[in-house]
């Protein structure tokens, strides 16, 4: 066979009429359930972010090794601490 009729009896097969569908198309137009972009450990938390200079990048990089924390479990931490540290001023009034 030659790359001539090589190339037509390609084409002709990609034409509409070579394909026949093997099934009906049916359409169904009712809309996919959206999957859950949310793992369990996830669920029912909200994220916090920010956009640090690398300085405080490296410190968090740090805390997270000498601490063995992840990335949430620092965040947490930081807040924890900080808001006893205000808890404890509004007590004796130093707030």
């Amino acid at each position: 066979m030659s790359k001539a009729n090589k190339s037509s009896a390609f084409l002709a097969a990609l034409s509409p009429e070579a394909i026949a569908p093997t099934e009906p198309a049916v359409q169904d137009n009712t809309p996919e359930p959206a999957a859950p972009r949310t793992s369990r450990k996830q669920a029912g938390k909200k994220h916090i972010g920010g956009y640090f200079d690398p300085d405080v990048v490296e410190k968090v990089a740090i805390l997270r090794a000498r601490l063995r924390l992840d990335n949430s479990a620092l965040i947490k931490r930081a807040i924890e601490d900080l808001y006893k540290k205000h808890e404890s001023q509004r007590a004796f009034g130093d707030a």
